[in-house]
């Protein structure tokens, strides 16, 4: 039981202090909004490709020609390590970043509801790169993967609560039987 307490409390000490650490650390964001097309808006597919705007930060303007209603989107980008990154979303109720290895980044949004509808066919809709100090290299190649259907795949932090939980029951019944 003891080593199970230790393990548990250094667990949630490495945790806490990632999430410090990371808040420390100015990140480069990605903001994709649903804005209303004041300029020239490219149209754009399910799959389509672009880059970041030549100085690294500023609005690229899409509009979704695909023909379906979008609610999820998959953008892929080399350059900049997820760690790093901050995503910001009014269309999805979510925005989860990874690794898939090779110097590549996901940006993966998904999740939604009356407020937060996606990209339906013909909805306008930004890309929007920020950072402080122009962290974005200029011309950075990005990938854009829209679906249809929504993600069912959990978050990691979900996943780990969610086996965290269940080892506490397993032990739990452990302990009963041990004792009976």
């Amino acid at each position: 039981m003891r080593l199970f307490r230790v393990v548990l409390a250094v667990t949630l000490f490495l945790a806490f202090s990632v999430a410090v650490f990371a808040d420390s650390v100015p990140d480069p964001r990605v903001i994709i909004k649903d804005p209303v097309c004041s300029g020239v808006c490219t149209p754009v597919g399910l799959n389509f490709s672009f880059s970041t705007p030549a100085s690294g930060v500023g609005s690229l303007l899409f509009q979704n020609n695909s023909g379906v209603d979008w609610s999820t989107l998959r953008l892929t980008e080399t350059g900049v390590p997820f760690s790093a990154i901050t995503c910001i979303t009014d269309a999805f109720l979510s925005c989860a970043l990874g690794t898939l290895g090779n110097g590549k980044t996901f940006i993966f949004l998904s999740g939604l509801d009356a407020t937060h509808m996606g990209f339906p066919f013909g909805q306008n809709f930004s890309i929007t790169f920020q950072c402080a100090e122009g962290c974005w290299p200029g011309n950075l190649p990005f990938q854009g993967n829209a679906n249809l259907a929504s993600a069912t795949v959990p978050e990691p932090a979900t996943v780990g609560l969610v086996l965290l939980g269940l080892g506490g029951i397993v032990r739990r019944k452990w302990l009963q039987r041990s004792k009976a």
